[in-house]
């Protein structure tokens, strides 16, 4: 018997807009409201209002809070200062990525994980697992939230005419508690498009009057409501990865590229460590395929799980695949063999539906904001 989906505490507002709805992670979400290339480049050149409430809050606290996740994650926590954010990954015990996370430090005592939409109840489940022996206690707190996000160039100014808290002072990777448009919110500096801008984790009762006074101090500036679908060409163009895609449980960080994301150098044992250990030798004394972008010469798009290919042989396979309205070509990612993965390596392709196309091998990003 299939599960309904859930709904995030703006469904009604998004269909009173007329969005085309998806089935996201269990979550009746979004997808776009008119046009994806218009939500892509208004977040590119002016800002998008996104809902992104199906993600996963977990809150984690107690005297061992920073020990604890130090020894959950494979990050340091516990040199996240008040105020700021990390990101970090959660691995099996053989390395094997289980999701990246974003870990908030609120106070003294008390962090806020937030997971992926698809992985959340994994991740509860696998920090309530190994909490045991620490002074510390894990709560699920993912009906404790809506989170909405203002992304794009414009999205310094629309804040600010919502909210009197220092904006300027807040740091990428940060967070502070403010009020905004009347409602109690946590007030984040990150974001998956490449862009400047701000998540607000707001209690659901408040999630409607937040958007309404976003959209309408937005105006001015051209914000739009923004689906995941362009929040997913946004994040390809700005090389970053996405879970199920270019981060599994078959890769460990440093096949995915991210091994700085380990800290080896933090007290104390984690999950993973000896797995990691190993798997940090191999990248050095044998690269594993590397992560690379692809752009097409021509017009047709790669999708994941295609092979891309060179002198006839199988040297890597697309994990992300989209047309790029920044730079108006088909774009990829793709994992390569080390030998083909030097930005300009000549003869490499993407084999579609039997058709070598070729591609040029870039650095990731694609795309890069000017500061």
């Amino acid at each position: 018997m299939s599960t309904a989906p859930r709904l995030t505490a703006l469904d009604s507002l998004h269909r009173s807009l007329g969005a085309t709805m998806t089935d996201f992670a269990g979550w009746d979400m979004p997808l776009r409201y008119a046009s994806e290339r218009d939500e892509h480049n208004a977040v590119r050149t002016r800002a998008g209002l996104f809902d992104l409430s199906h993600m996963g809050e977990i809150t984690v606290t107690g005297p061992e809070a920073a020990a604890f996740l130090s020894y959950a994650l494979v990050g340091n926590i516990a040199t996240v200062g008040n105020g700021r954010a990390r990101y970090t990954m959660i691995v099996r015990e053989d390395g094997g990525i289980v999701d990246d996370l974003i870990v908030y430090r609120l106070g003294d005592s008390e962090y806020m994980v937030v997971a992926n939409a698809g992985n959340a109840q994994i991740v509860l489940d696998a920090l309530a697992a190994r909490v045991g022996g620490f002074d510390a206690e894990v709560r699920d707190d993912r009906d404790a939230y809506a989170l909405l996000a203002v992304q794009g160039p414009e999205s310094p100014a629309i804040m600010k005419a919502v909210t009197d808290a220092d904006l300027d002072g807040l740091k990428y990777y940060a967070g502070l508690p403010g009020t905004v448009a009347g409602a109690p919110a946590l007030i984040a500096r990150t974001g998956y498009t490449g862009e400047d801008g701000f998540e607000l984790f707001v209690a659901p009762e408040h999630a409607e009057q937040l958007w309404r006074a976003l959209t309408e101090a937005g105006a001015p500036h051209g914000l739009i409501p923004c689906g995941l679908s362009c929040r997913d060409t946004l994040r390809l163009e700005a090389g970053m990865p996405l879970y199920g895609h270019e981060l599994t449980t078959a890769l460990t960080p440093f096949d995915a590229g991210l091994g700085r994301v380990v800290k080896f150098e933090k007290e104390g044992d984690f999950v993973g460590r000896e797995a990691l250990t190993a798997a940090a030798e191999r990248a050095e004394s044998a690269p594993p395929r590397k992560l690379v972008g692809l752009i097409a010469e021509g017009r047709r798009v790669p999708r994941a799980g295609f092979p891309v290919v060179a002198d006839g042989k199988v040297i890597g396979e697309v994990t992300s695949g989209t047309p790029s309205p920044t730079l108006g070509k088909p774009i990829a990612m793709a994992y390569v063999d080390a030998a083909f993965a030097a930005p300009g390596t000549e003869g490499v392709g993407v084999d579609i539906r039997g058709t070598h196309e070729p591609y040029e091998v870039v650095a990731l990003p694609f795309y890069k904001r000017q500061k």
